[in-house]
């Protein structure tokens, strides 16, 4: 079984708005749509939980109807931290389906999220036994110790930007989170992050540019401009 577990539980106080930014509406339906119907096309999803605001619960429900989002089984309200709130996730999972389910986790903010995105790294899961999806750095990359200036360089060749999805064997990374709440490890929202601090590798699966994560306004502008856009027949894929 195969559970995509999104997380919507950010109060977006970066966008500046009324609402939170995953409730914000892009062609007259909210961000977290878009996501999640990016799992509900997806032939090999089988369920979709959703961690988000617990004062937001009943409006997501309503959505994910009016918007026949039939793979949204669970939604549950989200921790102090983004750690805690994919730990909530987890544990909620283990409880309605064991621990031998494969978890993919997932920003709700990131609506482009392809199938061959989501394909390729329920691949590299089985293949390596976790997948996170990362793209190349092709940006030169300085170290600053004053934020101001530097003489330090970093080989962009060797440096890769991780978004998500993030893929695991359920009870692989739910054990994960309970030995980083034994070592009172914190801070790690990104799930490869906390494999790091536990010294378990990452293996990469296939990302994209426009696999963005909406947390400005700027995001939302290229979102948008995003959703309109077709390929030049002209351009070679």
């Amino acid at each position: 079984m195969n559970v995509a577990l999104l997380t919507a539980a950010g109060s977006g106080t970066r966008m500046h708005q009324d609402i939170p930014k995953q409730f914000m509406h892009v062609d007259n339906k909210p961000i977290i749509i878009h996501t999640m119907e990016a799992f509900q096309r997806h032939p090999s999803i089988d369920a979709i939980l959703v961690v988000t605001l617990e004062s937001w619960t009943e409006v997501l429900w309503a959505y994910a109807k009016q918007f026949n989002i039939s793979k949204l089984k669970w939604v549950i309200p989200g921790g102090e931290t983004g750690q805690d709130s994919i730990r909530n996730g987890l544990e909620k999972l283990a409880v309605e389906c064991g621990e031998d389910i494969t978890v993919m986790i997932h920003d709700g903010n990131r609506p482009l999220v392809s199938s061959e995105i989501i394909s390729d790294s329920l691949a590299t899961y089985k293949k390596y036994g976790n997948a996170v999806a990362v793209i190349p750095c092709v940006e030169v990359v300085f170290e600053s110790e004053d934020g101001k200036s530097s003489i330090v360089s970093t080989n962009r060749e060797k440096l890769f930007r991780t978004q998500t999805p993030h893929t695991y064997k359920l009870h692989e990374i739910l054990e994960c989170h309970r030995e980083a709440e034994k070592r009172g490890i914190v801070g790690t929202a990104a799930s490869p992050m906390l494999m790091k601090e536990l010294g378990k590798a990452s293996y990469f699966s296939k990302g994209s540019e426009e696999n963005l994560k909406i947390t400005t306004l700027e995001d939302l502008k290229i979102f948008k401009a995003l959703l309109h856009t077709t390929q030049d027949s002209w351009i070679k894929a």
